[in-house]
């Protein structure tokens, strides 16, 4: 039976895990999401649950994570979608948004973001995300993300800002606090990527540079009331 662990993009796997073949001649089998940097070193290119199969000697990443992808490019079928620069493209099918038809399926030039969810990358496939709930057929804040800005933070910030509790468990506020000065829209990938649109580009920068200063600077609770106070004065 598989066992599994939590991983992010770029952390190097822990060779306790790492399961150790029978016969010294197999080698150990690498799947999506992983990759060997060093002659003894494999790293993570997904966030996800690391499955490990110790009888087949081989090791995945499988996905369930929210994400932002940039459409690269497109085919008769899929988008070919990069979620990191280092990583392989992930796969949105043409038809993977809600109620999505020949027809009405979106037209999604390269460059174009979408919200979506890694739903398979299993140890046989290549990635692949959906940018609706494949058990209710709805898109649940998925989909394009029209307008608006991308910004870049930590995978450590973006799992702190998907917690259902930031102030209790991920130690922030900053958002909070903006959202009782300006409306906005955003969407966190796990990825390491925030879109945020607002009516004004001041406030859309606004609320991206706040998330930017915490994360890098290490905001405690006070600091992050301090700089929503000092950004709403030079806006």
């Amino acid at each position: 039976m598989a066992s599994q662990t939590v991983v992010l993009p770029g952390e190097e796997i822990p060779g306790t895990v790492l399961p150790v073949p029978s016969n010294s001649k197999h080698a150990l089998k690498l799947g999506p999401g992983l990759r060997q940097t060093r002659p003894a070193t494999i790293t993570s290119t997904l966030a996800g649950t690391l499955g490990i199969d110790y009888k087949k000697n081989a090791i995945w990443v499988k996905n369930g994570d929210l994400v932002i992808a940039t459409v690269h490019h497109s085919s008769a079928e899929v988008f070919q979608c990069s979620l990191t620069p280092h990583t392989a493209f992930a796969q949105l099918p043409q038809l993977g948004f809600q109620a999505a038809t020949k027809r009405t399926r979106p037209q999604l030039p390269s460059g174009s973001l979408v919200y979506a969810r890694v739903s398979s990358a299993s140890k046989h496939t290549d990635a692949e995300i959906l940018c609706y709930n494949a058990s209710t057929g709805k898109s649940e804040g998925m989909g394009e993300l029209k307008g608006g800005m991308l910004f870049e933070i930590s995978l450590g910030m973006a799992l702190r800002l998907l917690m259902a509790k930031q102030k209790e468990d991920g130690g922030l506020i900053v958002l909070e606090e903006m959202a009782e000065k300006m409306a906005f829209e955003i969407a966190v990938g796990r990825n390491g990527k925030v879109w945020v649109k607002s009516e004004r580009v001041k406030d859309t920068l606004a609320v991206g540079g706040a998330l930017q200063e915490t994360d890098q600077k290490g905001l405690g609770l006070e600091e992050q009331e301090k700089l929503v106070r000092k950004l709403m004065k030079d806006i």
